[in-house]
């Protein structure tokens, strides 16, 4: 509801979505791609853009591992594939009676910024990021540019109870420190505005 009230009246609008999921389910992007926005989605799990690339061919929808170096890491699959991860402390919390690993892949990440300068057209403005990662998402965000791929808002996955929790984190003082600001917080995601849209 925060990101369709920000951009209400904009038309043909770009979004990057990394730890994209699915092209409908829990999505951050889907009502904008049906508004008739269009973007980049990525995602580790194998076989995952198929099916971005037949409900969603407008978009540009990559297979990839993101973090802040090229690194070999374990993807952990869960029967709940919402719940995949890379971090193990993860995966001991979430495992449970009803939810747990099915399958272990080793893969090999990228960096964002890598991705971004391979594919995104030139002088594309990104009207939003939304990362959501499952424990990876500081390691995401230190992987790009911030001076060549700067979205005017940035929506993080943040498992902090309060605004005070947040601010605290390592996750929180990085984008502060890229220039952006605290916009807002639903209940698992905080949103930054890039403060140097003020000055345009």
């Amino acid at each position: 509801m925060i990101l369709r009230r920000i951009f209400e009246n904009v038309e043909n609008g770009f979004y990057v979505d990394v730890g994209a999921h699915h092209p409908k389910r829990f999505s951050n992007t889907f009502y904008f791609y049906k508004k008739g926005w269009s973007g980049i989605n990525i995602d580790a799990m194998p076989g995952s853009m198929s099916l971005f690339n037949k409900i969603r061919p407008r978009d540009i929808n990559i297979e990839a591992a993101v973090s802040n170096e090229k690194e070999e890491v374990i993807f952990y699959i869960f029967n709940e594939v919402a719940l995949n991860t890379f971090d193990s402390k993860l995966v001991l919390e979430r495992t449970n009676n009803d939810y747990y690993v099915v399958k272990k892949q080793k893969i090999v990440t990228k960096e964002l910024k890598e991705i971004l300068w391979n594919i995104l057209p030139k002088n594309k403005k990104i009207h939003f990021m939304s990362i959501d990662v499952e424990g990876f998402d500081l390691k995401v965000v230190q992987s790009n540019n911030w001076e060549l791929f700067r979205p005017e808002y940035l929506l993080v996955e943040h498992y902090g109870s309060n605004i005070n929790e947040i601010q605290n984190s390592d996750l929180y003082k990085f984008i502060i420190g890229k220039n952006y600001e605290l916009y807002a917080k639903s209940v698992l995601t905080v949103f930054f505005k890039d403060k140097s849209n003020y000055l345009k």
